[in-house]
């Protein structure tokens, strides 16, 4: 176990793979009308369980744990991207994202509060 698994536990990876995450469907949200492009998504339980379980780095564990959305409505085109899915996940992720980071600000300040003796 690092320093940083000790003072952050799992927040640290998770922020990590929340923000893999984050740029994996703005991606697919910048690609919602390129012919052919298939949507992709981090299934984030699995990277985080191989990220802490196996003692993976958080962008190992995201590529394992990365697959290829099965669209409702595929595009004539191959498009597998559904804007709608993809705005949603996004939102959902960055609001997790926030939380995890206030998290870490808070244990961050907590240390050194604990560092200067207040």
């Amino acid at each position: 176990m690092g320093l940083e698994d000790a003072l952050f536990g799992l927040h640290g990876k998770a922020l990590e793979l929340r923000s893999q995450r984050l740029s994996l469907l703005a991606s697919n949200i910048a690609n919602a009308s390129t012919p052919g492009y298939k949507a992709r998504d981090i299934d984030f339980e699995a990277a985080l369980r191989d990220a802490t379980d196996k003692g993976e780095s958080a962008s190992q564990a995201a590529t394992a744990a990365m697959g290829y959305r099965i669209p409702l409505q595929p595009a004539l085109d191959g498009n597998t991207v559904e804007l709608n899915t993809e705005q949603t996940l996004f939102a959902e992720n960055a609001v997790k994202y926030q939380t995890t980071l206030s998290f870490l600000e808070g244990r961050l300040n907590t240390i050194t509060r604990a560092l200067k003796g207040e």
